[in-house]
């Protein structure tokens, strides 16, 4: 018994002098803890709303013009208001929007509807009701064409605010844009009004190895497709199709030249562009062609046209670049620009008997920009129309001016 309490005690005495030690390793462990606890990570706060930021628009045109014609029946000395628009442009993150009312000659129309998202600072798609880019006066809105009114062949073949959806990537040396558009009179005639509902497909493609201030060189190609317009007569309804341009001024509305394509099938047209800028002279250029197919092997109707712009700015530095629209920027304020003007167009086709008439255009026009939201425009311009079934042929002197006051 007395060796077996002598072994009790020597195997105790380890464990009582552990015992006596542990309380001194306990700090160690909880200064291990609590070193643990401060250099954990701490959650990432939590990301922003974005803000919701209202931007009002408007605009305020004033004309003013003299005639000087074989035609006076159709052409007055005047003034008037051709265009007052107010409107709201609003963000929020990636999203845009734009709504714009306008008022002309006793009526309310509509004008840019439509939202945007843009995926990355150089790709967006934007849907609703606006303007398609076609070319390379797609690039400016009607008031801030350069020659004041825009060139005669690109109201003919160029396009007005169609309801659809356009991607557009822009990018270095690259711009492309492709849409998909629903018929004009989509905004004007409920589904059922219009029958059955024409569509159509726009493209357009740029390269621009230079597009630095003052040093620009750019080339690029839209194309478009469609079927046949609708009709009021029953007969002709979506086998129908219309293009018209009136002579370049606002004070008196009168058709230059136009056509009405009967038994038409698809429409194609495609017009190659042309930039070239060095500091502070500048050259614009575009060729249309257009084409409509008709029913039953019957000949294709075809129209062309083509413009140039000679562009120099006498005050003002150098012509800048505006990378999204693909075309030159709008001059800083203090500017004056001279811009001399020459455009053709025919829209008469000895093979179909449709005679739509021919229309060349010359003009010049002085640019003052007066400060961010002011700019005084004055024309003169001589335009001579022949070769019109049933319309006399026509010479037309005109001067003209224009206060434009935008926000």
């Amino acid at each position: 018994m007395k060796n077996f309490y002598l072994s009790f005690l020597m195997g105790a005495l380890p464990l009582a002098a552990f015992a006596e030690e542990a309380p001194e390793q306990l700090p160690a462990i909880a200064t291990a803890t609590a070193t643990a606890e401060v250099t954990a990570p701490q959650p990432e706060p939590a990301k922003s709303e974005p803000k919701l930021t209202v931007t009002p628009t408007g605009r305020i045109l004033l004309d003013g013009g003299i005639f000087i014609t074989n035609d006076r029946d159709e052409f007055k000395d005047g003034v008037d208001v051709p265009d007052v628009r107010i409107g709201v442009k609003a963000s929020y993150g990636k999203w845009k929007a734009k709504i714009d009312i306008g008022y002309a000659f006793g009526q309310i129309g509509l004008k840019d509807i439509y939202g945007e998202y843009d995926f990355t600072p150089h790709q967006l798609i934007r849907f609703g009701y606006f303007v398609h880019q076609f070319g390379l006066q797609s690039a400016t809105s009607s008031s801030w064409k350069v020659s004041m009114e825009e060139p005669t062949s690109n109201e003919v073949f160029g396009y007005p605010r169609l309801l659809g959806v356009m991607y557009e990537y822009d990018k270095g040396d690259y711009l492309a844009t492709a849409s998909l558009h629903a018929e004009s009179n989509a905004m004007k005639l409920r589904a059922g009004e219009l029958g059955e509902t024409g569509y159509g497909a726009i493209t357009r493609l740029v390269w621009r190895p230079l597009h630095d201030t003052g040093n620009v060189a750019q080339v690029g190609f839209s194309a478009a497709f469609s079927n046949a317009q609708y009709s009021e007569d029953p007969a002709l309804n979506h086998h129908y199709y219309a293009i018209n341009a009136n002579f370049p001024t606002r004070i008196d509305q009168v058709s230059a030249v136009g056509a009405e394509i009967t038994d038409a099938r698809t429409m194609f047209k495609f017009t190659p562009e042309l930039l070239l800028c060095k500091n502070n002279f500048a050259l614009e250029s575009q060729y249309y062609w257009f084409q409509v197919g008709r029913k039953d092997h019957q000949p294709a109707y075809r129209a062309y046209g083509a413009y140039g712009l000679l562009r120099w700015l006498a005050l003002g530095g150098n012509y800048t670049y505006s990378s999204a629209d693909g075309g030159l920027a709008t001059p800083a304020p203090k500017s004056l620009e001279f811009v001399l003007g020459y455009n053709y167009t025919c829209l008469s086709s000895q093979r179909t008997g449709i005679y739509g008439g021919r229309l060349n255009d010359v003009s010049l026009t002085a640019n003052w920009y007066i400060n961010k939201y002011m700019v005084w425009r004055l024309r003169a311009s001589y335009t001579h129309r022949w070769d019109r079934t049933a319309e006399p042929d026509v010479n037309l002197g005109i001067i003209q001016t224009r206060f434009q006051f935008i926000f």
